[in-house]
């Protein structure tokens, strides 16, 4: 039996579970990978509890917590979620850094559509922000994959005020994620109300600390 409140991500029409479910400890940062099958199972348990909200991203194992989603949402339960994925690290051997400009904002859409064995993402994030490539530029193509159905709706992550209302001016952006906790409250000064005045929905990461 469903549990979990549901609520407005952002004023874009994206409905999601009050609560997420975060997947980055499954295949990364978090300790060892924690086992497939055990993680197969926990998924559809957190639906069936009503968390739909799922969070994963291209930088997560790398790349393994996507293919991961994609085994664990098989049998209906893809339609019962809204799932949320980033792009934006440079994860190729032998290279670093961040990348931002539209070849690659196409690129990692498709791998990523691939490895979720999916037709699109519900909500595709910018996971941090290129600073070599205007955010216009950026959201440009974001704004084409929304056009062509690969995506739903366009977030950002751990973005500037000032970047997100440049983005914001391109294309509305659904939802910024950033750390928000009783020990991480920078964002109250001016991320929090410049989302709140364009009507961008809050995801908090790490909110317990």
């Amino acid at each position: 039996m469903e549990s979990v409140k549901r609520m407005k991500l952002g004023t874009q029409g994206l409905e999601v579970s009050a609560q997420g479910l975060g997947c980055m400890g499954m295949s990364a940062f978090c300790g060892s990978p924690k086992p497939d099958s055990d993680m197969i199972a926990l998924i559809p348990h957190a639906i069936n509890s009503g968390i739909t909200h799922l969070d994963t991203s291209d930088l997560y194992g790398p790349r393994t917590n996507e293919i991961l989603l994609g085994k664990a949402l098989k049998g209906g339960f893809r339609e019962k979620v809204e799932l949320a994925s980033k792009f934006g690290f440079v994860i190729e051997e032998g290279k670093s850094g961040i990348r931002g400009d539209p070849a690659y904002v196409r690129t990692a859409c498709e791998a990523s559509l691939k490895r979720l064995e999916v037709d699109c993402i519900d909500l595709y994030y910018q996971h941090r922000i290129d600073t070599t490539v205007p955010i216009e530029v950026t959201v440009g193509e974001l704004k084409k994959l929304v056009e062509e159905g690969k995506i739903k709706y366009i977030g950002l992550s751990e973005a500037s005020a000032a970047t997100i209302r440049r983005a914001h001016a391109v294309h509305p952006i659904t939802a910024v994620q950033l750390e928000w906790s009783l020990w991480s409250r920078d964002v109250e000064e001016e991320i929090i109300p410049t989302c709140r005045e364009l009507g961008i929905g809050i995801v908090a990461y790490s909110p317990l600390g």
